[in-house]
């Protein structure tokens, strides 16, 4: 049966299974489950801290336990949401069609935020999540005081500099963005291998980066039917109607209308390519870049680095 059927995947009706899926009180002490349903969603994922709201937003192949490591210290100086994106994790969409791009994901954020009493609020976001939280500030403007993308370029940038290289490194983009359900059926023979691979990838095979505990929830989601195609779909969106929403941006000249922090590795550094601070140079004003060792998973790998330029930035 065809997964973009659109009683696929059920709505979450009780909490328990709603957080049964990547979340364990240990990696987030002293943080309360978040549970709401809005914008078409049932968000998961945990809050805690205290000060100005700050939306922490993660990527592939991840949940909102990507944060582990820099939420203590950040929580010192913020209040922390941190959601499970729209099918990602145990966030449930109530429904899979249409399809949840990027803009359909930024405006299901904006209503978690404001169901929280946050009419504004700073956000940050690592590879998918960047891709969220860039599309929120673009289509909502007033809404963000500041936002930090980790490892990314904006998706109209990152398809145009593609070369055999980076389809070789970066597969995963086109596979997962093949017409359903190809990928779905694929997936479903060997998910935690696939997973492993993609970790592999991203420098982050070690202990080091992603412990026995945190690498098994990772697992625990990706094994859910329903999680694999939100991430097809995710990837599809990105190829299609993500795309066209950057190119009709970069078109009016529309651009993000807060400070940027642009956060990236040394390893992302080309010879005779621009760098990533200088590609946001296209989308905002106020760009502020910092750039760490490690692999891609910067909060897992680099998390006090990631801190320290999270505290800075979001300082003012």
């Amino acid at each position: 049966m065809s997964p973009d059927r659109q009683d696929l995947p059920a709505a979450v009706t009780d909490p328990g299974t709603a957080h049964g899926v990547g979340v364990s009180p240990p990696f987030f002490p002293g943080f309360r489950t978040l549970d709401v349903d809005t914008g078409g969603v049932r968000f998961a994922g945990v809050i805690g801290g205290a000060g100005p709201p700050l939306l922490l937003l993660h990527g592939f192949p991840e949940t909102h336990i990507a944060w582990r490591k820099v939420a203590p210290r950040l929580a010192r100086h913020h209040t922390l949401i941190i959601p499970d994106l729209p099918g990602y994790g145990a966030s449930r969409p109530h429904a899979v069609m249409p399809r949840w791009t990027k803009r359909r994901v930024g405006a299901a954020l904006l209503a978690l935020m404001r169901a929280l009493g946050h009419e504004r609020f700073a956000l940050a976001g690592h590879d998918r999540g960047a891709r969220a939280g860039y599309r929120l500030v673009l289509d909502h403007p007033g809404v963000a005081t500041r936002f930090a993308s980790l490892t990314v370029v904006p998706t109209l940038d990152a398809m145009q500099a593609v070369d055999y290289r980076y389809a070789q490194r970066s597969y995963h983009w086109f596979f997962l963005g093949q017409e359903a359900d190809l990928p779905e059926r694929m997936l479903a023979a060997a998910p935690d291998e696939f997973l492993d691979r993609a970790f592999v990838a991203m420098s982050a095979a070690t202990e080091r980066v992603i412990e026995a505990p945190a690498r098994e929830a990772y697992r625990r989601a990706f094994r859910d039917p329903a999680v694999r195609h939100a991430v097809c779909e995710d990837y599809r969106a990105a190829l299609a109607e993500d795309l066209s929403h950057d190119e009709e941006d970069r078109a009016s000249g529309r651009k993000l209308d807060c400070p940027v922090l642009v956060v990236w590795t040394l390893a992302q550094e080309k010879p005779g390519r621009p760098s990533p601070a200088e590609v946001w140079k296209l989308w905002a004003d106020d760009i502020t870049g910092k750039v760490t060792g490690g692999g891609h998973l910067q909060p897992e790998d680099c998390p006090d680095d990631v801190a320290d330029a999270f505290y800075r930035f979001f300082a003012g």
